[in-house]
């Protein structure tokens, strides 16, 4: 199946080197290219892409906001957003991970990396590089307001979902928590599937947000 693509860049270069890489795959489509964060809005709207790479910096409406909106919009809520950064300390990829975005990459990316990330994202694996995106998020979580009522979701899971949910929190993969928990990796994907489920939560990385908000995993453990 064909994964469509959107980019979203103020520059023409970067977008047009984007579009060069993804072309290597023949399962990647390019369906359109957005400079700012409002033309980004309608062309998801329009393209219904499965991803889309969006800078943070543009003119206009940046690309925070318009994460926000496209993952809010019912019409586009399906959209996964990827995060391209220049500096994965930026304090605005946090900022864009809360919006809703399903992870980052910097723009130095390798071109199979970049293939590798969007394929994940489109099969709904919001989390790359599980130990770097936590380092992100940990990095500026204890900075944010906690959301309240964010621990009182919690008691909707399982005592398993809930260890499971924190593993997730940690950085470990579904096969590092499968080992850790002593059970199969389908059965720890199907703990943490179920988990973003009754969160009500876009993915793993607004799960590991949450788990951060919740006081379930405090920076520094």
């Amino acid at each position: 199946m064909t994964i469509t693509v959107l980019l979203a860049d103020d520059q023409a270069l970067v977008r047009a080197g984007f579009r060069s890489l993804l072309a290597r795959s023949r399962d990647i489509t390019v369906v359109g290219e957005a400079q700012d964060g409002e033309e980004t809005v309608r062309l998801a709207a329009r393209t219904r892409p499965d991803v889309i790479l969006m800078d943070i910096r543009m003119p206009g409406t940046d690309g925070i906001t318009a994460t926000r909106r496209i993952v809010t919009d019912p019409v586009t809520s399906g959209c996964r957003v990827i995060i391209l950064t220049t500096f994965d300390t930026d304090e605005h990829v946090f900022a864009a991970l809360r919006a809703g975005a399903s992870g980052f990459l910097t723009k130095e990316v390798e071109p199979a990396d970049l293939r590798r990330a969007v394929a994940a994202v489109a099969g709904g694996d919001g989390l790359l590089s599980p130990g770097v995106t936590r380092r992100v998020i940990e990095q500026f979580a204890h900075r944010q307001v906690p959301e309240p009522g964010a621990d009182r979701r919690l008691a909707a899971l399982t005592s398993r979902e809930l260890e499971a949910v924190r593993l997730v929190a940690l950085g470990l993969s579904n096969g590092e928590i499968a080992e850790r928990l002593v059970i199969s990796p389908l059965t720890a994907k199907t703990h943490i599937t179920r988990a973003i489920a009754k969160l009500n939560v876009r993915d793993r990385v607004q799960l590991v947000i949450l788990a951060y908000e919740s006081g379930l995993v405090r920076p520094g453990t």
